[in-house]
C-alpha cells in the first residue's frame, strides 16, 4: 500500500488530487454535499493509480487482416 501512494506520481493524478480536494471544499462551502460523492470518485482515483492511462480510455483501433 505505501508503494501504490508513494511512487508514479504524475500531473494526472494531482490534478485528480487537487479536483477532488476543490469538490470536497464546495461541498462544504455550499453545503451541497453531494459533491462529496464526485470528491471520492476523484480520491479513489488517486490512491489507487487508476482510470485512464497516458493512451485515454479508447479501444486500440488496429486492424488485423484476415489470410
Amino acid at each position: 500500500m505505501k508503494d501504490l501512494l508513494l511512487r508514479n506520481w504524475h500531473p494526472m493524478r494531482f490534478a485528480r488530487l487537487a479536483f477532488s480536494i476543490f469538490l470536497f471544499i464546495q461541498a462544504y462551502i455550499l453545503n451541497q454535499w453531494f459533491f462529496i460523492a464526485f470528491g471520492l470518485f476523484f480520491l479513489i482515483q488517486v490512491i489507487f493509480n487508476s482510470g485512464c492511462g497516458v493512451n485515454g480510455c479508447a479501444v486500440p483501433n488496429k486492424k488485423y487482416k484476415r489470410r
